[in-house]
């Protein structure tokens, strides 16, 4: 009965609320960085995938039950991460009951992340996904999947995913930093195309979320 609470509550924000949120972690790492990005992401999907998400995302902390509020969490930061025994519990419970988490490294958060994320579901390894998953079709099409914003060590830009029932739940993007695109210009003075791929990119993110 829990679990089919959760998802009623799930689809229920989906259908009618739209709003987002991003994660308030433990561990040090610094949870709050680029502040502007999902701000940006909300007005770019809004005004041309034909959403309606509230302007201001919420804060959200993962052993919260508010967790079950959003249909779509996002995660970033440049170290590290920590998640209670609470934490993990919620955080499962939310992604097989239809929520969907977006893990962003914003460079130095990769050797903490992955541990956590095996913590969630020990018997799920990451696995990359490919260029032809419809999260890189549409609405726009990325023929070689994940899109690189920026440098970091030089490695080429890499999407992996914990599938539940052939449904991605988790997304996790490294060596990419789509965050980063989504900033307000001056705050790194990315191209406009670099920022147009990055934006591009998370509306594809948000209408999968939206849309499945």
């Amino acid at each position: 009965m829990k679990k089919i609470y959760y998802i009623i509550l799930l689809i229920s924000f989906a259908s009618f609320s739209q709003e987002i949120a991003l994660v308030k972690y433990s561990g040090g790492g610094d949870w709050y960085a680029n502040p502007t990005s999902l701000p940006n992401l909300i007005i770019y999907c809004n005004a041309n995938i034909n959403t309606k998400i509230k302007s201001k995302p919420a804060n959200v902390e993962p052993n919260s039950p508010d967790l079950f509020s959003y249909p779509f969490v996002h995660m970033t930061g440049h170290g590290n991460v920590v998640f209670s025994d609470a934490d993990v519990s919620n955080l499962k419970n939310y992604l097989t009951s239809g929520g969907f988490l977006h893990i962003d490294d914003n460079y130095g958060m990769d050797q903490y992340i992955r541990k956590e994320i095996k913590k969630i579901f020990p018997n799920n390894d990451l696995v990359e996904i490919p260029a032809n998953h419809q999260i890189f079709q549409k609405p726009y099409f990325f023929s070689n999947g994940l899109p690189k914003i920026h440098e970091h060590d030089g490695k080429r830009p890499q999407a992996f995913g914990i599938f539940i029932e052939n449904r991605l739940v988790l997304l996790y993007t490294y060596e990419c930093d789509l965050g980063d695109g989504w900033e307000d210009p001056e705050v790194h003075n990315d191209p406009i195309d670099i920022r147009e791929k990055a934006l591009k990119m998370g509306a594809n993110i948000i209408n999968y979320i939206f849309n499945n």
